[in-house]
């Protein structure tokens, strides 16, 4: 239920209709396991790590694969490769601090990933989190972020304008995406090693985020 206390505002005289969630980095932790098995692929393709792992972050599989150019790789194939290897590395996923209450508190959210179909419902049920009503993954779009693509579609599944979602993101590429689907963008900091620069709101995690019923059937955002 809604909170109906006045939490401080948050995003001062706006009032949305749903939330609108990034996975990886946003709702739950699986930064350890990701590069766990990226590192792995890395090494044996004889890529930098170190350089190549910033890269990897709010993006299919497919197209990270893609960018390398290693002659003769099966791009799909190679995904399909890294989605199973993480579907078998769920140590150390976890949900970001106060997200599980925020979820409980809003009445329309969905889920949009980069992640396939199955590793978003692996990793989702290993942090102990709610199946979202809507789940937009990698498999459902053809343009992943940074196009829009896949924000419009959960928003249009949910039935609400893409323009009145509040939009939870950790990475560049998903920033991006929000950003040109025309939503509001809250940038979530819980598993960023250092500061990051950006024009919009951000939260270390959900602990203090409040929704507070509006007259019309939408809701504000507060720090409680």
């Amino acid at each position: 239920m809604l909170n109906r206390m006045t939490p401080k505002p948050m995003i001062p005289d706006r009032a949305f209709t749903a939330c609108l969630f990034d996975m990886d980095g946003t709702i739950l932790s699986s930064l350890a396991a990701a590069e766990r098995v990226w590192s792995s692929w890395a090494i044996r393709h004889g890529i930098d790590v170190a350089e190549f792992l910033p890269t990897i972050h709010g993006v299919r599989a497919i197209e990270t694969i893609r960018r390398q150019a290693i002659p003769g790789m099966d791009p799909e194939a190679e995904a399909e490769a890294i989605t199973l290897a993480e579907m078998d590395d769920l140590d150390g996923i976890a949900a970001i601090a106060g997200v599980a209450a925020f979820l409980g508190s809003i009445g329309r959210w969905a889920i949009v990933t980069s992640a396939p179909r199955q590793l978003a419902l692996r990793r989702i049920a290993a942090a102990g989190l709610p199946v979202p009503p809507v789940l937009v993954t990698a498999n459902d779009v053809a343009n992943g972020k940074p196009a829009p693509d896949c924000f419009l579609l959960a928003a249009n599944k949910l039935g609400v304008d893409a323009r009145d979602c509040l939009v939870f993101e950790d990475a560049p590429a998903g920033i991006a995406a929000a950003e040109a689907a025309g939503a509001t963008v809250v940038v979530v900091t819980a598993t960023h090693d250092h500061a990051v620069e950006t024009s919009h709101h951000s939260i270390a995690d959900y602990t203090q985020l409040v929704a507070r019923a509006a007259s019309d059937g939408r809701f504000t955002i507060g720090l409680g």
